[in-house]
């Protein structure tokens, strides 16, 4: 089974509350990189598209009825806070920068008064055995929700270790969203919002992801097209 195959198997083109599982978000850059760590991927629930180009190009290859999903205010993070406060779960939040990590939970704590934060850490460790202790940690704690910032796989790597250590709740990867909630939760223009051209905000905030932008997603875009090629004529 090709990337391609696997995404179509456990894409998701509307959003379900869950209890269980663990669930990301794909762009073309982490289409990219999954492609070269699919073990991990593959341990994935749900997989949602974080972005109107693969969408369209999805949409172009024959999965009919996606709709972009991303974890941040634009999109699903208010929905799975409120879920949270609405039924009672507890939630854990893991990844960015220490400053980064403690100013954005303090801002969503005072933007969802109801929410059960449980705990908070950055997503850097020292060792192998400090990452275990925190996964042991986090077990014993036993959050319902826990929302990983790491990027691209680590987030990913992250969640499927804690489940393997006995954590039996839902996991959200959420990328760069606790960066992006240091200075508030409307981290993008409404007007870009609305125009569907957040990628241009990203680009003013951090300039490092023009290579990602302008290099890297073409390069994913043709392992795309192979991909599907190859499921195509093996199918």
């Amino acid at each position: 089974m090709n990337m391609f195959q696997l995404l179509k198997l456990r894409i998701k083109g509307r959003y379900e509350p869950r209890t269980q599982g663990i669930v990301t978000f794909f762009n073309p850059y982490s289409y990219y990189l999954a492609r070269r760590e699919q073990k991990i991927f593959s341990q994935m629930d749900e997989f949602y598209i974080d972005g109107q180009l693969l969408v369209r190009i999805l949409t172009a290859l024959g999965i009919p009825g996606i709709k972009r999903f991303s974890f941040d205010n634009t999109s699903l993070a208010p929905i799975v806070f409120k879920d949270c406060i609405k039924g009672k779960k507890s939630i854990y939040f893991i990844g960015a920068k220490e400053e980064e990590i403690s100013t954005s939970v303090k801002i969503i704590a005072e933007n969802y008064p109801g929410l059960e934060i449980l705990g908070y850490r950055n997503g850097y460790f020292n060792s192998k055995l400090e990452r275990g202790e925190v996964l042991e940690n986090i077990k014993k704690i036993s959050p319902d929700v826990v929302v990983s910032g790491m990027g691209t796989p680590y987030q990913e790597e992250f969640l499927v270790d804690l489940r393997s250590h006995g954590w039996s709740g839902v996991g959200y990867t959420c990328g760069g969203f606790f960066h992006q909630s240091t200075t508030g939760l409307n981290y993008y223009p409404k007007w870009m919002d609305k125009l569907n051209i957040r990628w241009v905000y990203r680009i003013y905030d951090e300039p490092k992801l023009v290579k990602r932008y302008f290099i890297q997603y073409p390069i994913a875009i043709s392992y795309i097209l192979f991909d599907f090629v190859k499921y195509k004529l093996t199918s």
